[in-house]
């Protein structure tokens, strides 16, 4: 009895002395609105002794926990920072909350640390894969597009088109917002030299919109940390012409950010389309040889300003205006040569073609950020108005070469468009205790496109309209979404589960009557993540997702430009989005001159939105989207990247995977299943007197459909820079497109016809750049322009 006594006194005994012990929290900031990770907090004893320790979050969030009752000292530290020291005192049993600490740069550390060492290229956090962007030589002359060509699961067509791991079904967000800029290879305004990281999100959480089902990619940009005045000025010269002058400034102090940037595009680009078409082979057959050559010289002008003003230590506002106005010149020349099975030729056309196009694309964004006492609970408003309109028009002369020379009559058409986007959103971060956050937020968006379109022919008293081609299209849509999102950990596994609902009403209506559809649909999107921290340098990573994939403007977009006799891309009004279910499981292990990175996923997608082409009457071959039954994905992605001595660094990457497509439209049949492959390797080497050399070889497996079948597609990147001036001046020379080796070579095959074409729209291209920085390091930029909310 005795003893039994004496335990239970042993055990209350422990737990008042464990309830006795406090907690220290707070979060650590880089500027008074921007998180800073992996800041390492010690708080030591007057002996100068450690009793704890801790890693701040992604969010900048630490939580030192048990610390016994007591005065200590608290110290921040990390390589680049200033290292800051302060008192502390802890109380029995109650959490101290030391708030918000910002660490200011040391440029003299900086400057060692640019020299000596750099953060992983690549982390694997709990809902995302980052990639550090570094001092890539071929991310220093080129734009965000060709940078991203660099990143691991990310490629770039020769057209411009975004994929993750060989689906197009993406989301690019610059700085976790809607991009209005990827069209048109709109993201070659922003230089590739300003962006810090890029997150590769396959699984994203309910935080984010539900839309694209191949997954997000997230554009982080870098921000200017340095108080004072600082600037760059940006040139690049090249050949075809590219020519770009980017000045930017900053002005930044306890109270206010001011920042401002002016970009000027000059570039030409050289194209070339070839094409053989066989039709009638079940009859009397006819052969067509075309060959198109295309000349484009695109302007563009972008201007970006903006402030952030801090009201105290809790509240901060931002406000920014941007302007990007483009004016296109595009001129175009093709070749019609007709044969028959013996080869004899029937008849030649030629046609010249000429276009000019103008669009303005302006945006306003507005941000509201309150932090509280509490550390990491944080409340975010933000609104973002877009609004631009565009015009072009082509005229297009057309003869007949052989057998007589007879002019056709002349055509022109003339497309008008006009967009008007507002997006509203909150969002809250609440931490429940010091390894539990709850997060919930609310997003509407309302977007109306008006869109013109006319072709007219002449005759000889005027012009006439064209197969009754004069419409007006009014395109309307609204999101509402809410999502809740609940994380924690339970040792060294943490988990992050969402629920996100979204809201969809989209009408399109037309001048003539031929289209008016209304659509409501309404779905909830679950997330899970969960990641396994072995150690520092080993995680295990599984997720699930349930995405949509909804159709962008030209999807839908019904009207056709007539440039091509033989081809024609229209959109389809009634096209519907696709959904996907999607799960994977990775795993990082980082050695100190290894890393290795394997995963594994899996793809269920429904309604899948395909190309379908096929002969019309007058022997046309259109192309227009259309919605499937289903698709399935099994894929493998392995990345390695290897330092075996400080100056050589290797990136090889590998992915592979399976699909089948099932379904139908009309009389054609979309069943297939096949297996393909891309693989990317990059080499750099890093020498003496900042001197470095980089190579890059891309490789796309061929992939095909029940209709088409595409070639592999080999390109080859190289370049080489050096810094100079104390970090002042960066040089750089880059090629892209070596030995013209980006060509698109594809095949359809259709119950009385075969399409073989290839496409190469840019021809290589050769750059040199200067970057001059005032009052900055090569590592540093000032903030440049985000993205607009919808394409």
């Amino acid at each position: 009895m005795k003893q039994t006594i004496t335990i239970i006194l042993i055990i209350l005994t422990s737990q008042y002395v464990f309830s006795q012990k406090g907690q220290v929290t707070g979060v650590i900031h880089q500027d008074p609105t921007t998180p800073l990770p992996y800041v390492t907090i010690t708080l030591k004893e007057k002996t100068d002794i450690p009793l704890a320790a801790g890693i701040s979050d992604d969010k900048g969030i630490f939580r030192l926990e048990n610390i016994p009752s007591g005065n200590y000292t608290i110290s921040y530290s990390l390589m680049g920072f200033e290292t800051i020291s302060k008192p502390v005192e802890v109380k029995s049993n109650e959490q101290v909350n030391i708030g918000t600490i910002i660490l200011e740069t040391d440029a003299k550390l900086l400057e060692a640390v640019t020299i000596n060492g750099q953060r992983a290229a690549v982390s694997l956090k709990l809902d995302k894969k980052v990639f550090e962007v570094g001092k890539d030589v071929l991310s220093q002359s080129g734009a965000v597009t060709d940078l991203l060509n660099i990143v691991p699961s990310v490629s770039v067509s020769p057209s411009g088109a975004i994929s993750l791991r060989g689906n197009s079904n993406v989301l690019v967000l610059i700085d976790g917002r809607r991009t209005g800029l990827t069209q048109g290879n709109a993201l070659e305004q922003v230089p590739a030299d300003q962006v810090e990281r890029v997150e590769v999100i396959t699984n994203p959480s309910s935080r984010f919109d539900a839309a694209g089902s191949a997954g997000i990619i997230n554009i982080i940009l870098k921000k200017n940390k340095k108080g004072g005045f600082s600037g760059q000025l940006r040139l690049v010269g090249g050949i075809p012409n590219e020519t770009r002058i980017s000045p930017s400034l900053s002005y930044k102090s306890n109270k206010i950010n001011l920042f401002a940037t002016y970009g000027l595009r000059l570039s030409d680009y050289v194209g070339l389309y070839t094409m053989k078409q066989s039709t009638g082979l079940s009859g009397t057959p006819v052969y067509l040889n075309q060959r198109q050559d295309e000349n484009r010289h695109d302007d563009a002008r972008l201007f970006y300003f903006g402030a952030d003003f801090n009201i105290n230590d809790h509240n901060t506002i931002t406000a920014a205006f941007m302007r990007n106005a483009t004016n296109d010149h595009d001129k175009t020349k093709l070749n019609y040569l007709y044969s028959n099975k013996n080869g004899v030729i029937d008849s030649s056309l030629s046609r010249s073609g000429e276009s000019w196009e103008k669009r303005s694309y302006n945006q306003l964004e507005f941000n509201y950020t309150k932090s509280f006492d509490k550390a990491g609970k944080k409340l975010t408003v933000d609104m973002q108005y877009d609004f631009w309109d565009s015009g072009k028009d082509w005229n297009l002369s057309t003869s007949r070469v052989f057998p007589e020379v007879v002019n056709l009559p002349m055509i022109r058409t003339g497309s008008m468009g006009k967009s008007k986007d507002l997006m509203i959103k909150t969002d809250m971060i609440q931490p429940l205790d010091s390894i539990s956050t709850l997060e919930f937020g609310l997003k509407m968006e309302d977007r109306r496109v008006n869109s013109d379109f006319i072709a007219e022919q002449q005759n000889p008293v005027g012009w006439e309209i064209i197969d009754d081609i004069e419409n007006h299209l009014l395109y309307k849509e609204l999101i509402g979404s809410a999502y809740l999102q609940f994380s924690s950990k339970i040792g060294a596994l943490s988990y992050q589960a969402g629920l996100r609902g979204e809201l969809t009403n989209i009408g399109i209506e037309d001048r003539m009557g031929n289209y008016n559809n209304k659509k409501n649909y309404n779905r909830l999107f679950p997330t899970l993540n969960m990641s396994y921290h072995f150690n520092e340098k080993t995680n295990l990573q599984a997720s699930y997702s349930k995405r949509i994939n909804r159709p962008s403007l030209g999807m839908i977009y019904p009207f056709n430009e007539l440039t091509d006799l033989s081809t024609r891309y229209i959109g389809n009004p009634d096209l519907n989005p696709s959904y996907a279910d999607v799960f994977e499981m990775a795993f990082l292990k980082n050695w100190k001159t290894l890393t290795f990175n394997p995963s594994f996923y899996y793809q269920n997608n429904s309604g899948v939105m395909e190309d379908y082409t096929y002969q019309n009457a007058e022997g046309l071959f259109i192309t227009m989207p259309v919605n499937i039954n289903k698709e399935t994905r099994t894929g493998f992605e392995l990345s390695i990247l290897y330092n075996p001595v400080k100056w050589l660094q290797v990136n090889t990457e590998l992915n592979i995977f399976h699909y089948v497509e099932t379904g139908s439209y009309q009389v054609q049949s979309f069943d297939y299943s096949g297996n393909t492959l891309t693989a990317r390797v990059s080499a750099q080497l890093k020498l003496k007197n900042k001197l470095a050399f980089q190579t890059l070889y891309n490789f796309r497996g061929a992939n095909a459909t029940s209709q088409t079948y595409t070639k592999a597609l080999h390109s080859v990147d190289l370049g080489c820079s050096k810094t100079f001036l104390k970090d002042k001046a960066t040089v750089s020379f880059d090629v892209s497109n070596l030995f013209d080796l980006r060509k698109i070579n594809t095949r359809t095959i259709g119950t009385d016809y075969s399409v073989s074409q290839t496409s190469i729209p840019n021809a290589a291209r050769y750059r040199l750049t200067l970057v001059y920085r005032i009052n900055l390091k090569d590592n540093q930029s000032v903030r440049q322009a985000k993205s607009g909310n919808r394409n």
